[in-house]
C-alpha cells in the first residue's frame, strides 16, 4: 500500500492572504494530507470574518490528518500578537519565523514529507529586529547547506537561477565558475531526485546580449561561463549554451529541454511569470527537504475580501506532493512521514 504524503502548510504573514488561502484549501476536495502550521486563533478569526464553514482540528504528530472537505488539521503555533487584516504588525514576526521553524524541523525529523509556504513579508520581520532575507536563505541556514537554488516552474517551463536577489550592478562579479558549477550540479541532481528526470537536459543562458557576441558585448561568457560548462560536461551533465536569452525561450530550444539555467533573476523569471502567473511554483533546490511556495506576495490589499486566488498555492501543494513521491522512488531508504 502506498504511504500517504503529509505536507506542512505554513500560513505566512498573518495580515495577508495566506491564512485565507489555507482555509480555501480546507474547503476544496483534495487528496493531499495537509497540516496547516499556524495559530489556531488566527485561522479562527479569519474564518469567522469571512464566514467560511471550516472546522479546525488541532493536530500532533502521529494523529490522523483530516482530508474531508470543510475540515483541516492544524499544528498550532502560539504567540501571535494580533489577527488584524491588512495591517502589518512587527509583533507577529517571531511567530511567523516560528511557523517556518516548526515546519522545516518537522521535515528534517520525518514528521512531514515536505513543506509548502504561503508568502511572508520580509520587511516587517526585519523591522522587528530579526535578520531575515527570505524563505530560501532561512531554510538554507536551518538545514545547514552551503548552496541552495531558486527554481520556478509551471506545467511547461522550469527556470533556475545562478543569482537571485542582487542589484544588477553586482551580478557579473557574483557569476563565478564555482557558483555556476554548484548551481548546475544541484539543478541536475534535484531534477533526478524530485522530478524523475533520468538525464536532465539543461539550457544555459549567457549573461550579456547575444551571449557576449564573441566578446564584443562582454567577456563573461568567454572567461567564466564557457569554461564552467566545459568542466560540467566533463562530469556528464547535458548542458547547452551559453545561449542568448532573447532566443533561448522559444519552442526551438525549449521543446528539447527539461530546465533553463538563467544568470540572474529578471533574465528568466519575467518570461516564466508571463507564461504562467497564478499557477507557477517557487521551489528551493539543494535542501534535504521538499519546499515549494506560491509565486506571489502577501497581497495585504486583498486580505479578508474573499477575492484572493488560491491557484498558485494549490499548484504548489500538488507539486510538493509529486516531489516527495519522486524522492521516495529514487531514494528507497528515505522514510518520511507516514512510513
Amino acid at each position: 500500500m502506498t504511504q500517504p504524503v503529509i505536507l506542512a502548510l505554513t500560513a505566512g504573514e498573518p495580515a495577508g492572504i495566506g491564512p485565507e488561502l489555507c482555509l480555501q484549501m480546507a474547503l476544496a476536495d483534495r487528496s493531499q494530507q495537509l497540516v496547516v502550521v499556524a495559530s489556531v486563533a488566527l485561522l479562527e478569526a479569519r474564518r469567522d470574518l469571512m464566514g467560511l464553514d471550516v472546522k479546525l482540528f488541532p493536530w500532533q504528530p502521529g494523529e490522523a490528518v483530516r482530508t474531508a472537505a470543510g475540515e483541516i488539521s492544524v499544528r498550532d503555533v502560539p504567540g501571535i500578537a494580533d489577527t488584524a487584516v491588512g495591517r502589518l504588525n512587527p509583533g507577529n514576526s517571531r511567530y511567523v519565523v516560528e511557523t517556518l521553524t516548526v515546519a522545516a524541523q518537522g521535515c528534517l525529523d520525518g514528521i512531514f514529507d515536505g513543506m509548502v509556504t504561503a508568502p511572508v513579508h520580509k520587511g516587517v520581520i526585519n523591522e522587528a529586529g530579526l535578520a531575515f532575507s527570505g524563505h530560501t536563505e532561512f531554510l538554507q541556514e536551518l538545514c545547514g547547506v552551503e548552496r541552495v537554488v531558486m527554481m520556478l516552474t509551471t506545467e511547461e517551463l522550469r527556470v533556475a537561477l545562478v543569482t537571485t536577489h542582487l542589484p544588477l550592478k553586482d551580478v557579473p562579479a557574483a557569476i563565478t565558475q564555482e557558483r555556476i558549477g554548484q548551481v548546475a550540479r544541484i539543478l541536475n541532481q534535484d531534477l533526478k531526485t524530485f522530478f524523475g528526470v533520468n538525464q536532465p537536459r539543461i539550457l544555459v543562458a549567457g549573461l550579456n546580449p547575444h551571449a557576449g557576441e564573441s566578446g564584443h558585448l562582454g567577456r563573461e561568457e568567454i572567461d567564466v561561463i564557457i569554461p564552467a560548462l566545459e568542466t560540467l560536461r566533463g562530469e556528464g551533465l547535458d548542458l547547452t549554451g551559453p545561449l542568448p536569452a532573447d532566443t533561448l525561450f522559444t519552442p526551438h530550444w525549449l521543446d528539447n529541454a527539461d530546465a533553463v539555467l538563467a544568470m540572474y533573476h529578471d533574465q528568466g523569471l519575467p518570461v516564466l511569470k508571463f507564461q504562467g502567473f497564478g499557477r507557477a511554483v517557487n521551489i528551493t533546490l539543494g535542501l534535504p527537504i521538499v519546499r515549494t511556495s506560491v509565486d506571489h506576495g502577501t497581497a495585504l490589499d486583498l486580505a479578508g475580501k474573499g477575492t484572493a486566488d488560491a491557484g498558485s498555492l494549490s499548484t504548489a501543494i500538488r507539486v510538493g506532493e509529486q516531489m516527495a513521491r519522486h524522492r521516495r522512488s529514487t531514494q528507497p531508504s528515505f522514510t518520511g512521514a507516514g512510513q
